[in-house]
């Protein structure tokens, strides 16, 4: 590895460690608590090696938001080759349970933690604009196929994710464990759960 390999993935390197703390720290803080000298101390580095990566920790949040839905991008490369949209929509929810259940830093990050969207709703949101953009489109084939009832697809979306998003959190927030103490039963609850959504939905069920 040359000298401008080397500085490159040191830099690299560093900036993976401050979204890593930063993350943690926002975790077991909130979002509102976090410094960017908190963050710096750390890493154990001056606040001024923070700036020079992010201009301020809203546009780490920004950064962190972008990986967290990279990653769920990642679980839905299996979804390409079910030809059936409706199957597709089903793993597509087991997939998203599975990100939030293996993944929640990230998710309460992403869905659950009180944090100000403003970089996120002005900036160029790629990965969390595609991961939504991905729900629509494949209700829409839905509808189009029709193998759930057509209506508005915006309202659609939002209450499907809703419900899947609404059993991913009872489940990383413990609020399950409450009523099934098994994890084993409890994966299954979900499971289930996930299946009775899809089946509602299901027109041939009718």
């Amino acid at each position: 590895m040359g000298i401008v390999e080397r500085k490159h993935k040191q830099k690299e390197d560093l900036r993976r460690q401050i979204l890593d703390a930063s993350l943690q720290l926002f975790i077991d803080t909130g979002f509102e608590n976090v410094t960017i000298r908190k963050i710096a101390d750390l890493i154990e580095y001056s606040p001024t090696t923070i700036y020079l990566y992010f201009k301020d920790k809203n546009e780490i949040l920004f950064n962190i938001h972008e990986m967290g839905f990279g990653k769920l991008l990642e679980y839905n490369v299996n979804l390409a080759g079910i030809a059936n949209p409706l199957l597709r929509l089903h793993k597509m929810g087991e997939n998203y349970l599975r990100f939030a259940l293996e993944n929640p830093a990230f998710y309460d990050i992403m869905f659950l933690q009180t944090a100000p969207m403003q970089n996120i709703c002005e900036g160029d949101w790629e990965n969390g604009n595609l991961a939504f953009d991905s729900l629509r489109s494949l209700i829409q084939e839905c509808f189009d196929t029709g193998l759930i009832i057509k209506s508005n697809i915006d309202a659609a979306a939002y209450g499907i994710w809703g419900m899947v998003h609404g059993l991913a959190s009872l489940a990383i927030k413990d609020r399950l464990k409450k009523m099934i103490e098994d994890e084993k039963d409890m994966h299954l609850m979900l499971q289930e759960s996930l299946n009775w959504i899809i089946n509602t939905l299901d027109v041939n069920n009718k």
